[in-house]
C-alpha cells in the first residue's frame, strides 16, 4: 500500500495526470463547441480531410502516415485537430534558434583532416563514401590514429569506468538518459565527489524524462551542493509542448579528453546485473582513446553549454597531446544524430551498411520497430544472400514495444531473415557488425523514436580490432539464444496476433 500512495504522489505520475488533464479537456472543448454549433463541426471536419491530404502528400514514410490517418478518419472531429497541434506542428522557431546552437557549436568545434579522408578513399571507395556521409550530415569527423575496445557487458563497461575515473586529473563529463541511485551509481558518484573536491571540473547532465522515476525531484540541485555541475535535459513539466517528444538519449562519458565511452549502458543497477528486472540483462559499450575523443568532448560541450546558456572555450578541454603507445589500426568515427534538421543520420548509417554488405549482417537491438525502408533493406539483403541474423529479447521491458517487434518477424523470416531472442533475458544492446570490416556501437534503436526524435550518438567503425570484438559477442550471445521459426508463428494465438497487428498500425505513434 505505501508503494502504491508513493507511486501516485511521485512527480511522474501527478505531471503526467496534468498532461492528461488538459488533453481531456481541450478534447471536451472542441466536442462542446461542435455540438452546440453546427458550423464549428464542419470546419472541424474539414481541418480532418485537409490534414489526410496533407499527410498524404508530405515526405515522410508511409507508415507514419498510415499511424495518423486512421484515427484521423475514425474521429474526425478531434484527430485533425490533434495532428495539427502534436503530429504535424514543429517546434517554434525561437525553440529551434535554442537548440540548434548545438549543432552549430558542433559544427565549430570539429574538424575533419583532409589526409585522412584521402587515405581512406585510397584503401577502400564504400568505406569512405560512408564516412564522408557521416561527415557531411553530422559535421563529425573520421580518425585513423584512436585505438578503441569493445566492452560487451554492463559488468566491463562500470569496471573500466570507475578505473579511469580514478586517475582523472582534470575534467570528467558524464551524459547520461538514466541514472538511478543504487551500487553503480553511488560507486561512481563517491569517486566524483572526490574529484569535486580536489578541483576537477566535473559536470553531469541527464534526461528529466528517463530519470522522472528514478532520481527525487531537483536532484541536480543536491549534485551541485557537492562541487559537481549539474544540467538536466527538457525537464518533465505539466505543461503540453512539442518538446517532450525530443529527449536526449545519448550515453556519453569523456575524462581528461584522452578516455571516452558510449553505447547503451545507463548508470542504474540493472545494466550491471546488480539488480534484476527482465532476466540477465545484455548490454554493451565502445571505449575510445586517442583524437576520436574530441569527437565525444565536443558533443557533450555543445549541448552543456546549450543547457547552461553559456559559450566557454571548447580548446581548454583538448589535450595537448595523447598516449600514443597503443598501437592501433583502421578508421574510427564518433557521431552525433539529432532531431533538429531532415536528414536522419543513424538510419541512414544503419541502411549504408545493410545495402553494402556482401556476406553478413549481425544486428543486436531491444526493439525491432522498423519503417518500410528499413524493412525492405533487409529482406532485400537476405534475399541476395547476405547472412542477416537480428538478435532481439526473449524477456522484454515494454510488453507494447515487444509486440510490435514481434509483429516484423513474419516478413523478415519468411525473406530469409534469422531472428534470435536472447534466451537469458533483456537484450538491450545497439550494434551492427557488417563483413568483418564495419561495425556500430551506439545508443540508437531500431525504432522511430530513436531515429527520428531524439538525440542520439555512436561510433562507426573501419577495419578496426573492436568490428571483430563485435562480432564475437555477437555470436556467443546467439549461441544461448533460441531461433525464431515460422512454425512458432503459426502457432500464436489468434488474439495476440491481433493485438500485434493493431499496435505495429500505430507504433510511429508510440
Amino acid at each position: 500500500m505505501e508503494k502504491f500512495i508513493s507511486f501516485l504522489v511521485s512527480r511522474a505520475t501527478l505531471v503526467s495526470l496534468a498532461l492528461l488533464a488538459q488533453i481531456v479537456t481541450l478534447a471536451l472543448m472542441v466536442w462542446r463547441f461542435s455540438s452546440y454549433f453546427f458550423i464549428f463541426d464542419i470546419i472541424f471536419m474539414v481541418i480532418s480531410v485537409l490534414v489526410v491530404l496533407y499527410i498524404l502528400n508530405r515526405k515522410s514514410d508511409p507508415t507514419y502516415k498510415i499511424a495518423w490517418v486512421i484515427p484521423i478518419m475514425l474521429f474526425p472531429v478531434f484527430g485533425g485537430l490533434f495532428y495539427l497541434m502534436f503530429g504535424g506542428a514543429k517546434l517554434s522557431n525561437r525553440t529551434k534558434e535554442e537548440l540548434h546552437v548545438i549543432t552549430d557549436k558542433l559544427k565549430e568545434g570539429l574538424y575533419q583532416h583532409p589526409v585522412t579522408l584521402n587515405n581512406l578513399r585510397s584503401e577502400n571507395t564504400i568505406a569512405f563514401n560512408q564516412a564522408k556521409y557521416i561527415e557531411e550530415y553530422s559535421s563529425c569527423p573520421v580518425y585513423d590514429n584512436s585505438p578503441s575496445k569493445f566492452l560487451p557487458s554492463g559488468e566491463e563497461f562500470f569496471k573500466s569506468l570507475t578505473e579511469e575515473l580514478k586517475k582523472a586529473e582534470k575534467f570528467i563529463f558524464l551524459e547520461f538518459f538514466i541514472i538511478q541511485e543504487g551500487v553503480m551509481w553511488n560507486t561512481i558518484l563517491d569517486i566524483l565527489k572526490e574529484k569535486a573536491k580536489e578541483g576537477l571540473d566535473v559536470r553531469v547532465v541527464y534526461d528529466d524524462f528517463g530519470c522522472v522515476t528514478r532520481l527525487p525531484h531537483k536532484y541536480n540541485k543536491k549534485l551541485e551542493s557537492y562541487g559537481i555541475k549539474c544540467a538536466v535535459f527538457n525537464p518533465y513539466i505539466p505543461i503540453l509542448n512539442f518538446r517532450l517528444n525530443n529527449r536526449n538519449h545519448r550515453k556519453i562519458v569523456v575524462i581528461d579528453g584522452k578516455v571516452g565511452y558510449t553505447g547503451g549502458v545507463n548508470l542504474a543497477d540493472e545494466y550491471i546485473n546488480a539488480v534484476e528486472k527482465f532476466g540477465h540483462w545484455r548490454d554493451s559499450m565502445v571505449e575510445i582513446r586517442g583524437d576520436a575523443v574530441w569527437s565525444l568532448t565536443v558533443m557533450f560541450l555543445s549541448m552543456w553549454n546549450h543547457l547552461k546558456k553559456n559559450d566557454e572555450d571548447y580548446s581548454k578541454f583538448r589535450p595537448i597531446d595523447y598516449d600514443q603507445s597503443e598501437e592501433c589500426h583502421g578508421y574510427v568515427q564518433p557521431f552525433d544524430d539529432s532531431p533538429l534538421d531532415n536528414e536522419h543520420v543513424s538510419e541512414s548509417v544503419y541502411l549504408n551498411l545493410i545495402n553494402q554488405a556482401e556476406r553478413y549482417i549481425y544486428i543486436e537491438t531491444p526493439y525491432l520497430i522498423i519503417d518500410n525502408k528499413m524493412m525492405v533493406a533487409l529482406t532485400m539483403a537476405a534475399k541476395r544472400g547476405v547472412d542477416v541474423r537480428i538478435l532481439t529479447p526473449h524477456i522484454p521491458d515494454k510488453w507494447y514495444a515487444f509486440a510490435v517487434t514481434q509483429s516484423n518477424y513474419e516478413d523478415l523470416i519468411e525473406a530469409g531473415v534469422s531472428i534470435y531472442q536472447y534466451t537469458p533475458g533483456f537484450n538491450h544492446g545497439k550494434t551492427f557488425v557488417v563483413d568483418d570490416e564495419y561495425a556500430v556501437v551506439g545508443t540508437i534503436n531500431l525504432d522511430f523514436r530513436s531515429l527520428y526524435l531524439h538525440f542520439e550518438c555512436g561510433v562507426w567503425m573501419y577495419n578496426t580490432d573492436t568490428v571483430h570484438q563485435v562480432k564475437e559477442s555477437t555470436m556467443e550471445a546467439l549461441k544461448v539464444s533460441r531461433r525464431i521459426e515460422m512454425e512458432d508463428l503459426r502457432n500464436t494465438p489468434r488474439v495476440k496476433k491481433y493485438v500485434r497487428a493493431i499496435l505495429k498500425i500505430f507504433a510511429p505513434l508510440m
